[in-house]
C-alpha cells in the first residue's frame, strides 16, 4: 500500500512542477508579446506607413497572445486529465488492496476459527477418555475393595466358626 500512495505523490509533485513550468513559460510569453507589443507601437508612431505595421505588429501580438492563451488552456487541460486518470489508477490500486486485505483476513479468521474447532474437538476427546479411565479406575477400586471386604469376611467367618467349633468340643 505504501508503494502506492508514494507512487501517487510522485506523480503529484511531478504535475505540481509541471503546471509551474507550464506557468512561467505561458507567462513569459505573455510578457515578451505585450514588451514587442508596446515597443512596436512606439517606434512606428512617425508615419502612415509605421502605423499599419504597427497595427499589423499589435494584431499579430494579440493573434500570439491568443494562441499562447489558447496553448496554456490546452496544456492545463491535459495536466488535470493526467491528474485525474492517476488519482483514478491509485483510488483503483487502493480498492484492490483493500479487498485483498480483507479477503486475507477473511481466510485468516475461517483457519483460526476451524482450527480452535479443532482444538475443542481434541480438548472434548481427551476429557472423554480421562473420564473414562476415572470411571474404569474407580470401578476397579470398589471391585478390589469389595473382593477385600468379602474375603476379609469370608475370614471372619471362618474364623469364628472355627471358635465356635473349639468352643462346642470344649464343653463337650
Amino acid at each position: 500500500m505504501l508503494k502506492y500512495s508514494v507512487q501517487n505523490n510522485v506523480s503529484y509533485v511531478y504535475l505540481k512542477k509541471l503546471n509551474k513550468t507550464i506557468k512561467h513559460k505561458i507567462m513569459k510569453k505573455v510578457i515578451l508579446s505585450a514588451v514587442l507589443m508596446l515597443a512596436l507601437s512606439i517606434s512606428f508612431v512617425s508615419c502612415r506607413e509605421a502605423a499599419d505595421k504597427a497595427k499589423s505588429a499589435t494584431d499579430e501580438a494579440g493573434a500570439a497572445m491568443e494562441q499562447a492563451g489558447e496553448d496554456a488552456k490546452e496544456m492545463g487541460s491535459d495536466a488535470m486529465d493526467k491528474a485525474q486518470e492517476a488519482g483514478n489508477e491509485a483510488m483503483d490500486k487502493a480498492a484492490e488492496a483493500g479487498e485483498d486485505i480483507k479477503a486475507g483476513a477473511e481466510e485468516a479468521a475461517g483457519d483460526l476459527k476451524a482450527k480452535a474447532e479443532a482444538a475443542g474437538d481434541d480438548i472434548k476427546a481427551k476429557a472423554n477418555e480421562a473420564a473414562s479411565d476415572i470411571k474404569e479406575g474407580a470401578n476397579d477400586a470398589a471391585n478390589k475393595a469389595k473382593d477385600a471386604a468379602n474375603k476379609a469376611g469370608d475370614d471372619a467367618k471362618g474364623a469364628a466358626n472355627g471358635a465356635l467349633d473349639k468352643a462346642k468340643s470344649a464343653v463337650n
